[in-house]
């Protein structure tokens, strides 16, 4: 099984070596707690579509990282986790600048964590809510 405490220190200190997708997209871990996680990202040029704004899809996927690591911090050690069902709505479009998203933990059961992430702009606005089931996966 993977070891999520291990990697959060890791990522906590700094070295997010381990994840290759989180560097992909320039993501940088800004605090970490009991189920409760937030990421912030800068809007690239090559982020962006024909029409001056950020392509969907990476916001979207900034969510479901940013969730995923704030399930991380409820998981046993004989756990683990896969996105099962995801749904975005977005609010603005971004347009340059920062994204920070900010993800929050509803409901870890048995079997199915809930998580809902708000992703916002330089200056507050609301981007995206995401809200995403996770299937724990026991060893």
């Amino acid at each position: 099984m993977f070891d999520y405490n291990g990697y959060l220190k890791q990522l906590q200190s700094g070295d997010s070596s381990s994840n290759p997708f989180l560097n992909f997209l320039d993501m940088k871990l800004e605090e970490i707690k009991e189920g409760y996680a937030r990421f912030c990202m800068p809007i690239r040029c090559e982020y962006m579509q024909c029409n001056g704004v950020m392509q969907g899809g990476l916001i979207v996927a900034m969510a479901d990282e940013t969730i995923a690591h704030a399930i991380m911090t409820l998981l046993g050690s004989r756990e683990e986790i896969a996105t099962v069902e995801l749904k975005n709505n977005f609010i603005a479009p971004a347009k340059g600048g920062t994204l920070t998203a900010e993800a929050t933990i509803f409901k870890k059961g048995r079997s199915l964590v809930v998580g809902d992430c708000i992703v916002t702009n330089d200056d507050g606005m609301v981007i995206s809510r995401s809200s995403a089931t996770f299937l724990i996966c026991k060893e």
